[in-house]
């Protein structure tokens, strides 16, 4: 008569299922990291570190700064020269964390934007009436694949309001855009 596993010894179900959650644990612990609740960036914000740009897991480099938003103690608008940086993760899925931001009128920021997922997305960004038609023209970030970070620096001296957007195949359509307020 041939035996299950189960059956020749109970302590092989038991530990079964203790490795079935352990896995399931380590799946939402990574999950956790990847997309940290409440900043949207995790371990690919960990590799930026506090000040702005550096090298770290993601890798990358350049200068600016990661002040709080416009509007809050110790804000400090991003120029032409110096731009503030904003880490926008794409994915995993048709979706974008942040998916609204927040910019001073007239700030000059460098969208730093990170695929997360298997999936190729773009990146673009300005009047939300270009980035809804798709309008050439609009400044953007094409085919940033997984893991990759690409970059676009862009001025809000406009009227508004802006927005941004991905359009690649259908993903515009399942609802992959944000929103950007001006401030002050």
């Amino acid at each position: 008569m041939l035996q299950t596993p189960a059956k020749r010894n109970p302590a092989f179900l038991v530990v079964l299922v203790v490795a079935i959650v352990a896995l399931l644990a380590a799946a939402a612990a990574f999950t956790a990291v990847l997309v940290r609740p409440g900043t949207g960036f995790g371990m690919v914000g960990a590799a930026y570190g506090p000040g702005g740009f550096g090298a770290g897991m993601m890798g990358g480099a350049g200068g600016g700064s990661n002040s709080s938003e416009p509007g809050t103690s110790g804000f400090v608008a991003g120029t032409a020269a110096a731009p503030r940086a904003i880490r926008v993760v794409a994915g995993p899925g048709d979706a974008f964390s942040p998916s609204s931001i927040s910019v001073a009128r007239g700030e000059t920021v460098t969208f730093v934007v990170t695929t997360a997922g298997p999936i190729v997305h773009e990146f673009m960004v300005g009047p939300a009436d270009a980035v809804a038609a798709d309008q050439p023209g609009t400044p953007e970030v094409a085919d940033v694949g997984m893991m990759q970070t690409k970059s676009v620096t862009v001025t809000f001296d406009g009227p508004g309001p802006y927005a941004f957007a991905c359009h690649q195949a259908g993903h515009y359509e399942a609802g992959m855009r944000g929103t950007i307020t001006i401030v002050g």
